[in-house]
């Protein structure tokens, strides 16, 4: 099947709503379709496809091309006409404005929502898309988020339209990771206990609670790969009293797999509020970390927040649960697991079980199926 994705996310970049979108496509060409991304025009794109597959960790090669257009708005214009001259199948979007237009030009529309439409603008273009006639379904990261839309706009879809789909992993990625000690020796990690967080450093997940962890346990090493530069040093500066820990920065998505494996506890500390790349919004009742089920392939005890929306992947077979931001009893259920190897063990083993429900591909097939007669390969 001709699949045009459009997404306007930039890209390359380390920010998690680009590494979303260049996942999904991938698991699109990953089930043999013929898939273009289309991306807005900026002064650092590149096509050097071997620059994103090692920033993305990617493999079966897709087309992409850049949009140049005079402003953010005129973007979803211009790519939904950019796309119409590839007479795809169905447009695979993320901003409404592009699933509107492409509803509009005739096309089957799938769109993967993330979040409630923001500002004054952008429920009105939900409504509009609510409204129009066309072929069209969405894509929803959590059963709480589907919720809100439902009581917001109201169930204007086939319940077949509306497609439950988390983020997702590759296993392949996971399938021969080294034990803890290893993983530290080959990224020059000292062998002592270690636990460690991936992502960013926005507000919300968890930096302040991982400092105040390491504080109070100074025979544990606490490691955070991820992050962009000035937040990196930012944190470094303020953890420069604690040689057990480490910021290492930012790593590219290939390599981030080996970091994960060096923990023998990974975390997941966000706060009741959690930030998102734009500095603004709220996302703790509606988010799907793709950390989450990295941790879940890696096969390593997690310990995460006891938010909600996390109990629709993780339960108390495959993660400790802490209430968010409650320093004590971080420290006593992460105690816990460190003194006590077969639960660790036993958690490790559940949550690299549970990650095989969770692979991109099989994410894109659960989209795809049944949306449209899809022609022969």
């Amino acid at each position: 099947m001709k699949i045009v994705a459009i997404s306007a996310s930039q890209i390359p970049s380390s920010v998690a709503n680009s590494i979303q979108a260049m996942k999904a496509v991938h698991a699109l060409a990953q089930l043999g379709h013929d898939v273009t991304l289309l991306a807005p025009s900026h002064p650092a794109r590149s096509t050097d496809w071997e620059q994103l597959a090692q920033l993305y960790g990617l493999k079966t090669r897709f087309s992409m091309e850049y949009i140049a257009a005079p402003s953010r708005r005129l973007f979803f214009l211009t790519a939904v006409r950019r796309a119409r001259a590839f007479k795809p199948d169905m447009l695979y979007v993320w901003p409404v404005q592009s699933a509107v237009l492409g509803l509009f030009h005739g096309f089957p529309v799938l769109m993967e929502v993330h979040d409630l439409p923001a500002g004054r603008i952008g429920p009105f273009w939900y409504r509009y898309f609510r409204d129009m006639r066309g072929r069209k379904r969405i894509g929803v990261i959590t059963r709480a988020l589907q919720a809100m839309l439902d009581e917001q706009f109201g169930t204007f879809l086939k319940p077949s339209d509306v497609v439950l789909a988390p983020n997702g992993v590759e296993l392949e990625r996971f399938s021969d990771l080294p034990d803890p000690p290893t993983a530290r020796r080959s990224l020059g990690l000292p062998d002592a206990p270690t636990v460690a967080c991936t992502g960013h450093l926005y507000a919300g997940r968890g930096v302040d609670l991982f400092l105040k962890l390491a504080r109070r346990m100074d025979d544990v090493r606490f490691l955070w790969a991820g992050g962009k530069a000035e937040e990196v040093e930012k944190w470094r500066e303020e953890a420069k009293d604690l040689p057990n820990v480490h910021f290492a920065g930012f790593v590219p998505n290939q390599q981030l797999s080996l970091y994960q494996a060096a923990a023998d506890v990974l975390l997941m500390p966000y706060s009741r509020a959690i930030g998102i790349s734009s500095g603004g919004g709220n996302s703790a009742r509606i988010s799907s970390p793709m950390k989450m089920f990295e941790y879940l392939a890696t096969g390593r005890a997690i310990l995460t927040s006891d938010l909600p929306v996390f109990r629709e992947v993780l339960n108390e077979g495959n993660a400790v649960f802490c209430p968010p931001d409650d320093t004590a009893s971080w420290q006593g259920a992460l105690r816990g697991l460190l003194d006590n190897p077969s639960r660790r063990a036993a958690l490790a083993a559940q949550a690299r079980k549970d990650a095989e429900n969770y692979t991109w591909t099989a994410r894109a097939s659960r989209l795809l199926d049944g949306f449209i007669e899809t022609k022969k390969l």
